[in-house]
This record gives C-alpha cells, sequence and structure tokens, in this order.
C-alpha cells in the first residue's frame, strides 16, 4: 500500500510548519526530511517519515521567555505618609 504523500499546505494544516522558510531551515539545520520533488515546483514527503521526525523531536514545552526589563525613566517614588492632623 502507497504511504500518503503530503505536500506543504499539508504540513500547514497540520500546524506543522507555518512557512517555507522556517521549513527550509529545518531541513538545512533541524533534520526535517528533505522529501523529494514530484514536480519541477513541488515537493511532497512521505508521512511516514514526517510522524517519524515529529516523534523524535522533545516533548517538554518551551520555557517561558524572560520578563523584559522596564523602559523609559524611572517611577517617583510614593511620598511618604503624613502624619495625622490634631
Amino acid at each position: 500500500m502507497l504511504a500518503k504523500r503530503l505536500r506543504f499546505m499539508d504540513l500547514v494544516d497540520r500546524n506543522i510548519v507555518q512557512n517555507r522558510t522556517t521549513l527550509n531551515n529545518w531541513i538545512r539545520d533541524r533534520g526535517f526530511p528533505v522529501g523529494q520533488l514530484t514536480g519541477p515546483n513541488t515537493r511532497t514527503w512521505s508521512e511516514d517519515e514526517v510522524q517519524r521526525w515529529l516523534d523524535s523531536r522533545p516533548t517538554a514545552p518551551k520555557p517561558l521567555p524572560p520578563k523584559p526589563e522596564r523602559r523609559g525613566r524611572p517611577r517617583k517614588s510614593a511620598p511618604p505618609p503624613q502624619a495625622e492632623a490634631r
């Protein structure tokens, strides 16, 4: 039985990748399968090879980015409390 071939838009629909630049970077740097040219401007990937790559990826959530430091002029400190009038 033939494995299903995925085109770029199939990868987008499955929320695997959002744009072609990221896909090219993943192929170059992160070991994403190269796929196969099925036409002059068409590249497809086997559903099995994409799933194997996804399974090999870490599953831990990304850490939250550090909170940015406050920018701009420093705030004035609160005035000292006033003594009660008699």
